[in-house]
């Protein structure tokens, strides 16, 4: 790849969709116009961005600037991982099969129940008034 040119996906995770563009480069990964040490700063968090470039070993190599919106933090991290591995996957034959390996290429389909009518939450049913 050329330094101008990129590569754009799309990662989602419950209600957060994660715009990706990766591009050849070691500068600072951008989440929203920050650096992404600032917005997840935790060691945890830090490997869990880290593994779609510690598994095709580009982690040094590219640079993305990602926009996340919707859902909170840990489902925004979840479309973060997903949109990068889906553009470091079409990069390279050799990074999508690692990549699907180890599952990053699938979308997690896990999402908030709706609320049903009748009920309580959206599985839970009403407490019944106690006899008398």
């Amino acid at each position: 790849m050329v330094n101008n040119q990129h590569n754009q996906s799309v990662g989602r995770r419950k209600e957060a969709v994660a715009r990706v563009r990766v591009m050849e480069g070691n500068s600072p990964i951008l989440v929203n116009g920050k650096p992404i040490s600032e917005v997840y700063r935790g060691v945890i968090w830090q490997k869990t961005y880290q593994k779609p470039f510690e598994l095709t070993k580009t982690l040094g190599k590219f640079t993305a600037t990602i926009k996340v919106v919707g859902g909170g933090t840990s489902s925004q991290l979840g479309a973060i991982v997903h949109g990068l591995s889906r553009s470091l996957a079409k990069i390279s034959a050799e990074n999508k099969a690692a990549l699907k390996k180890h599952g990053l290429l699938t979308r997690d389909p896990r999402a908030k129940e709706r609320r049903k009518y009748g009920l309580a939450h959206a599985a839970r049913a009403k407490k019944s008034s106690p006899k008398r």
